[in-house]
């Protein structure tokens, strides 16, 4: 990734990033980049909600949400939201808030009760281990740390994770169960998976019978350019493939509407669906069906969801632009670092010489700007190369956010001069 440079010129350019550095500690900045989270102003889309159902409170099948029941959450919801996460409307279940939460008691009720197709519960087996991407999702990473998961990593491709690498590991080896997913505008470098990526993972052969995917679609509606991507069919590919049990899908309308107010979707086979409301039947007498009302008030219908996510987009393209634009005004050319131009998602990956990411963290910190930790792109918060952070635009405005792009280019340089300089 680095430039040749002569002794003189590094010299120079070590001289100017340390100056740089010292002016921007003076300025005493109070910026955080730390996670994805909506802006103010794209919560402020949905403040309608807040004033819904307004007095009603029967669905469009006559249930009263006020009461008990109706694990499957509304139908009038689950039909909003089928093709957006490709799940059939049978097969799709709307539930509580956060989609994170369907992930973790997924697992949880796959260590505890056994799943369609598998020999015995997932607690009773020696050793259990999820294959995941990387970079990927550190809240992934969590839940396999708090349930002794082991985690294998697996490395990215601009198609999604390395095929021959998954195939091997799942052919060869009956303790892998699963893999993290996200297949669209993935976090945190926003790749989408390719077709031949999907069929490949549908058709795969298993040493496990009960392996799992784990396809955390979180950014399905999350679109930043005039062309939109599409992902191929999972569960589709899956009950072609005859393994029609294999794909856990995950969503939910966490940064769509509320964040943390939302609603989040499972959808799977129908034995996976049967065998998820079994156990949910036994925490839960039913989802916060006000809610789903008045987010099926709110969006209407999936044209509802693609002119509320343009909105998003009006207010999320801007600072997307500024971080690129100020990368490569900044570092392009330097050969100090390397940055991806998603077309959708939440998030910016930024790749600096191996030994780097976190001192360039800690710089950053220091200087009043912070950062996710790096490591935090890989299981064990251990990234092997120390080379990568993870850039979250959505929260600032658009000055805070330029001035600490500004500012974290400046402590790329100073740290990678540094290291050439010795």
């Amino acid at each position: 990734m680095t430039t040749e440079l002569s002794a003189d010129a590094l010299n120079g350019l070590l001289e100017r990033a340390r100056k740089d550095y010292q002016d921007l500690a003076g300025r005493g900045l109070s910026l955080n980049l730390t996670r994805g989270k909506p802006a103010p102003e794209q919560l402020d889309l949905s403040e309608e909600l807040l004033s819904l159902p307004a007095g009603r409170h029967t669905a469009a099948d006559g249930t009263d949400v006020r009461n008990y029941g109706g694990l499957e959450g509304l139908l009038e919801l689950r039909e909003i939201f089928a093709g957006v996460l490709q799940v059939p409307v049978g097969q799709l279940l709307a539930a509580g808030n956060s989609s994170l939460e369907l992930m973790h008691d997924s697992l949880v009720h796959a260590l505890l009760s056994v799943l369609p197709g598998a020999e015995s519960r997932w607690v009773e087996q020696e050793r259990i281990a999820f294959l995941c991407p990387i970079p990927g999702y550190d809240r992934h990473f969590a839940l396999c740390e708090r349930f002794g998961i082991e985690m294998i990593p697996v490395p990215m491709t601009a198609e999604g994770p390395d095929m021959a690498v998954v195939e091997r590991l799942v052919a060869e080896d009956p303790a892998v169960k699963g893999i993290w997913c996200v297949p669209k505008y993935s976090n945190p470098d926003g790749v989408c998976y390719s077709d031949e990526t999907v069929a490949r993972l549908a058709a795969m052969n298993t040493a496990a019978p009960d392996f799992r995917i784990f396809w955390d679609n979180a950014y399905a509606a999350h679109h930043l350019t005039d062309e939109p991507v599409e992902i191929a069919d999972l569960l589709a590919a899956c009950a072609d493939a005859g393994n029609p049990d294999r794909a856990f899908v995950f969503g939910s309308t966490s940064k769509i509407t509320a964040a943390g107010a939302g609603v989040a979707f499972f959808g799977s086979s129908p034995a996976n669906v049967k065998w998820l409301l079994a156990n949910n039947a036994k925490r839960s007498i039913g989802p916060d069906k006000v809610n789903q009302l008045r987010h099926a008030m709110f969006l209407r219908d999936a044209d509802g969801v693609r002119t509320h996510m343009e909105r998003q987009r009006a207010l999320l393209g801007p600072k997307f632009e500024a971080v690129a634009r100020i990368l490569e005004a900044e570092l392009g050319g330097t050969g100090l670092a390397r940055w991806t131009d998603p077309k959708g998602g939440y998030f910016v990956t930024l790749e600096v010489p191996d030994g780097c990411a976190k001192e360039v963290v800690r710089r950053a910190a220091e200087a009043g700007i912070v950062l996710t930790p790096a490591g935090a792109t890989h299981p064990y918060g251990d990234d092997p190369r120390d080379a990568t952070i993870r850039i979250a635009p959505s929260y600032p405005g658009l000055e805070e956010l330029e001035q600490a792009i500004e500012g974290l280019a400046v402590c790329v340089r100073l740290v990678g001069y540094e290291q050439q300089a010795g």
